[in-house]
């Protein structure tokens, strides 16, 4: 029995559900840790005493839930990689991708549960939370070129350019892991017993703050180069959302930081720098375009150029002439 292809704009749909999955558990799990119920189980894989199945209690069916959620997701991202195998065309990058993403759901049940089994140390925590932006990263590279024509890919803006937006995603990543220090560090640990950073809040909050500027200085730099070079209007698009989500996100820190870290404000934080995590990958893919080799050589962007011989030559490979 022969299993039906799947069209590309199908596996698209599904690999923006993993996507969205993989971010909502990122706000699931802050969840548990912000009601104080990260260790409602204290046992793992089973919950508590061999039970597989948590007590009727609030804290261990926040855990619990989360556990399940984490079940879902890793429902998802295997009917990823099945559907890139029955995709049409197959594309290697696509599979790789996919299993990529099981591979890290994997690391990232098993990292949890050591972080339980060691009573919510936050190095453990922080390592999880990374592990996860980490996935989200393959899974946001995944579903963009999922939305993609088979070809190849071609730059769309200047080096100096690319080398800006590469810049913001560094910066993007230095803000993660410091704001996960910032979180071992202060109040919200899961559970009121566990122990936390040494790092004095304030001055660990003030370096975090110091490059959330940083980032937003250089969303500002990369937004004025692609506005005065007539970029894409698309592209341009996607750094102003990256502009709007680091001014909300640095708002809501202010903000929960001046009224002493209420949870629910927190949880608007975590979610918000999962969202400036998305729009930072999702503006750097952009200044790649993926073209075949009879587009490459009639394709004039909004700039009104074409792309450089140089470009023409690298993504055509050698061995295959340019249509004229």
């Amino acid at each position: 029995m022969q299993i039906p292809a799947m069209r590309p704009r199908s596996y698209a749909r599904i690999t923006l559900a993993c996507l969205v999955l993989l971010a909502l558990i990122v706000v699931t799990g802050a969840a548990v840790r912000l009601t104080g119920s990260g260790l409602g189980c204290p046992d793992w894989p089973t919950c508590e005493n061999d039970r597989v199945v948590a007590p009727l209690e609030y804290h261990a069916w926040v855990e619990f839930g989360n556990r399940l959620v984490t079940g879902v997701v890793a429902v998802a991202v295997m009917v990823g990689v099945l559907g890139a195998l029955v995709r049409s065309p197959r594309r290697r990058d696509l599979t790789w991708l996919s299993i990529s993403l099981v591979l890290g759901v994997i690391g990232q049940a098993v990292l949890g549960g050591i972080s339980v089994l060691h009573r919510l140390d936050p190095k453990y925590v922080m390592a999880h939370f990374l592990l996860s932006m980490a996935i989200i990263w393959a899974a946001v590279v995944l579903h963009h070129r999922a939305r993609e024509d088979d070809g190849r890919r071609v730059p769309v803006t200047s080096a100096g350019q690319r080398l800006l937006a590469r810049a913001m995603g560094a910066v993007g990543g230095i803000v993660l892991l410091v704001g996960t220090m910032v979180t071992g560090t202060g109040p919200h640990g899961g559970d009121e017993h566990v122990h936390r950073l040494g790092f004095a809040p304030h001055a660990i909050t003030k370096v975090h703050g110091a490059f959330v500027w940083l980032l937003v200085l250089l969303t500002v730099a990369s937004l004025w180069g692609l506005k005065r070079s007539a970029a894409t209007s698309t592209l341009v698009r996607r750094g102003e959302v990256v502009m709007v989500a680091l001014l909300v996100q640095a708002a809501i820190g202010y903000f929960q930081y001046a009224t002493d870290l209420p949870p629910m404000l927190v949880l608007l934080h975590v979610a918000g720098a999962t969202a400036v995590w998305i729009a930072l990958l999702w503006y750097n893919l952009g200044f790649f375009e993926t073209y075949g080799a009879i587009d490459l050589a009639v394709h004039d962007d909004e700039r009104g150029g074409l792309p450089s011989a140089d470009d023409l030559a690298a993504a055509v490979g050698p061995g295959e002439p340019l249509a004229r």
